[in-house]
């Protein structure tokens, strides 16, 4: 029963995945709609069209090769890579005779007659079709991954370091539910790339099966977290959309990152700082000085990745006293600024650290 419970769970939850798929999978495959087909399709660009419905087994397992499709034609001006959800938009897919899902269907430039695509159901082949009917040059991109990839030679060192909070997909690569859940797995990898202590990683459980039965695996794709206090590894029960997977790390790690790997408000926060920040704030200037001789001391008990944010508290203090009760205020715009522009990751973290803690104090 219990089996029976947790597959009919695993069933519900990939097809909401994939249900939402436009808004979560499908970042470089244009989403059409009864609205915009007839703006996006067959006027000055050729368009592939693949026709799905959330529930086709047969449409999961395609996902991930027509997002890495999409991906890669990305920059061809002269070509459009599109899908439309025939559950939500039966119109189009009946005027175009839809019968059976997925159907890919080839609109010329400035045409509305379609072909039907019958070739293979992989990224290389589909972008061999669209280079052929659309006189395009374009390679399937080796799009290079943030999971980190599991073996019987690396497991141990990964999943088991006492440094790390790790989270482990065990696969099989003819899994159609794993395939669907391949796309996601990746943005959470990418979202917490800058966490060094957080791990995202998977394993092919088919491949090393001894791996697999050691921690229980029965089906596919079984996940677990190993946190750093406990490497005997816990059942992952949660949701498999990005958001679910993004606030259970965060949650678990003590992390503040959003879906898309970008700080969010609450990072860098301190709540024993900020009790004293509200009371240093408020303080005249003499009582300042002595709360903020408190704040030195609550720092030095600090540990981790709390102490640096402690240091960036203890500098706004003092420029808050130097600088007067306005320099919260202009430094918050300043780094506003500068985030409006086109900054590196790190520099990003950096930045929304500081403007998060300026608040506290603004």
């Amino acid at each position: 029963m219990k089996n029976a419970r947790t597959c009919c769970s695993v069933l519900i939850a990939l097809s909401l995945i994939f249900l939402f798929a436009s808004s979560v999978i499908a970042d470089d495959v244009v989403v059409l709609t009864e609205d915009n087909f007839d703006k996006e399709v067959g006027q000055d660009r050729d368009s592939l069209v693949e026709f799905y419905a959330p529930w086709c087994g047969h449409c999961k397992k395609l996902a991930p090769e027509y997002e890495k499709l999409g991906s890669s034609f990305k920059k061809a001006k002269s070509v459009l890579i599109g899908k439309v959800d025939c559950d939500s938009h039966k119109s189009v897919c009946s005027k175009y005779g839809v019968s059976g899902y997925p159907t890919i269907q080839w609109f010329p430039k400035g045409s509305l007659e379609p072909k039907k695509y019958e070739g293979a159901r992989t990224a290389e082949a589909l972008a061999e079709f669209v280079n052929k009917e659309g006189g395009t040059n374009v390679k399937i991109a080796a799009i290079p991954s943030n999971v980190v990839v599991l073996t019987a030679d690396n497991f141990d060192k990964v999943v088991l370091d006492e440094t790390k909070d790790v989270l482990v997909e065990f696969y099989a690569p003819w899994c159609g539910h794993c395939k669907a859940l391949a796309p996601i797995y990746e943005k959470v990898a990418t979202a917490f790339n800058l966490e060094e202590d957080v791990v995202i990683a998977n394993l092919d459980a088919d491949n090393y099966k001894d791996l697999g039965e050691k921690y229980g695996v029965s089906g596919y794709p079984t996940l677990k977290f190993f946190p750093k206090s406990n490497k005997a590894g816990k059942d992952y029960d949660g949701g498999r959309d990005l958001d679910d997977f993004v606030n259970f790390i965060n949650e678990k790690c003590g992390t503040s990152r959003d879906g898309k790997g970008q700080y969010t408000s609450k990072a860098g926060i301190v709540a024993s700082l900020d009790d004293l920040v509200k009371e240093f704030v408020s303080a005249g200037n003499e009582e300042k000085k002595a709360v903020f001789a408190r704040i030195e001391e609550e720092v030095e008990k600090l540990e981790g990745s709390t102490a640096r944010y402690g240091k960036i508290y203890l500098k706004t203090s003092k420029n808050f006293m130097e600088k007067g009760a306005d320099y919260a205020k202009n430094e918050i715009q300043r780094l506003e600024r500068i985030l409006e522009k086109s900054v590196s990751p790190a520099k990003a973290d950096e930045f929304t650290l500081k403007k998060n803690i300026l608040s506290t104090f603004a």
